[in-house]
């Protein structure tokens, strides 16, 4: 490599400012890079304008080297230190990106037309420091899914995940398409009515996307036996979309912290729709979470009577389009953030919407309990 000033971006051979995170100007002559209004971004002071230059500089059309050399030379007396030094900064703070980098392996010109606008939106989410952008989606194509209901919530994020590119996806359900599912399950069509939901969901999901690794069976969970052997053949994530038996939750909640295996569910009650983030060994587990949300309603039930009345479950819980679309896309937006790294989402917590009030978004998030059955501490 020829003299001059350090090179900071190893790799690196056309870093340019991400198109999303575009720099401008303040009155105050400060230079704002990155989305300071979704608070993804920065402003930084510039009363010499090197700053400004070294970001108009940063346009894909030249390396590393090439691009300090040109902030150097419309700025003589300038340090090089500070602009390599700034540059660095600006990578580290995820603003850069590679305009010359290639598809990760796996990846193919089908795929760069494909998921562009997906990958569009990672980049701008993403504040890692990464010589593709296209890394995220690579890691989207090697992720392998277990997703266990196909009904209102699940159909939404099967169809969400296929569409997103994820490699390996094996979905579970029992049940048959009835009339009424169709409100609320867009997945499936009147023809369908009466066919295993399984065998109708892949012919879709196959629709939407003829390469995915796509596999369904029409199988019912009837304990945590079993969904631990659903689990077996080692899966990075689990989606709990279904709402049955009452039970389900707390199988998962155990079968996943016997095998470390992130999980999310997801649903309605009323206008209410929400989804959970549990990894183990990070944050509240599922049991932990619901003894907090006990605490927290302070339901002061007279003696004998179970929490569940607080709560009771219909012989049909009330859903339409619109909630069962929303808790199936916060939950496929969960999933994408927890395979892919971003945004970044510390686990833990279950996030929501009331559609009664359409006003802040609602989350709970709880400190692991030592008392809890399933991850607290055993007495010793």
């Amino acid at each position: 490599m020829p003299e001059g000033p350090e090179v900071p971006l190893s790799g690196l051979r056309l870093p340019r400012v991400k198109p999303e995170h575009r720099a401008y100007r303040t009155v105050d002559g400060n230079v704002r890079i990155g989305s300071v209004v979704y608070g993804i971004g920065a402003e930084v002071a510039d009363p010499d304008g090197w700053i400004w230059t070294l970001t108009e500089t940063l346009d894909g059309t030249r390396g590393p080297l090439d691009a300090v050399t040109e902030v150097l030379t419309r700025h003589p007396g300038l340090e090089q230190g500070l602009v390599t030094q700034a540059m660095r900064d600006l990578y580290e703070a995820g603003f850069l990106e590679d305009a010359g980098a290639e598809l990760p392996e796996g990846l193919t010109g089908e795929d760069h037309v494909r998921y562009s606008r997906g990958v569009t939106l990672l980049r701008w989410m993403d504040l890692s420091p990464r010589p593709t952008t296209w890394e995220l989606q690579a890691r989207l194509r090697s992720a392998r899914v277990l997703l266990l209901g196909l009904g209102g919530t699940g159909g939404f994020a099967a169809q969400g995940l296929v569409a997103s590119g994820v490699g390996r996806m094996h979905c579970v359900d029992g049940d048959v398409v009835e009339l009424s599912n169709l409100n609320r399950q867009p997945l499936y069509r009147e023809s369908d009515i009466g066919r295993p939901k399984a065998e109708a969901a892949a012919e879709a999901l196959r629709a939407l996307d003829s390469r995915a690794a796509l596999t369904t069976e029409r199988r019912e969970v009837r304990g945590a036996d079993d969904l631990a052997a659903l689990l077996a053949p080692g899966y990075d994530l689990l989606l709990l979309c279904a709402d049955r038996p009452p039970e389900v939750r707390r199988w998962a909640n155990r079968v996943c912290l016997a095998t470390g295996t992130p999980w999310l569910d997801a649903g309605y009650r009323g206008p209410l729709v929400t989804v959970g983030v549990h990894v183990p060994g990070r944050g509240a587990c599922w049991e932990c979470h619901r003894a907090g949300d006990v605490d927290r309603r302070d339901l002061r039930l007279a003696a004998g009577q179970d929490e569940e009345v607080a709560s009771p479950r219909m012989d049909w819980n009330p859903v339409n389009a619109v909630t069962a679309g929303l808790s199936g896309h916060l939950l496929t937006h969960a999933a994408l953030a927890l395979l892919t790294g971003v945004p970044r989402m510390e686990p833990g917590f279950r996030f929501g919407l009331n559609l009664m009030t359409l006003a802040e978004p609602v989350e709970e998030r709880y400190g692991r309990r030592a008392d809890c059955p399933a991850c607290g501490t055993p007495p010793g």
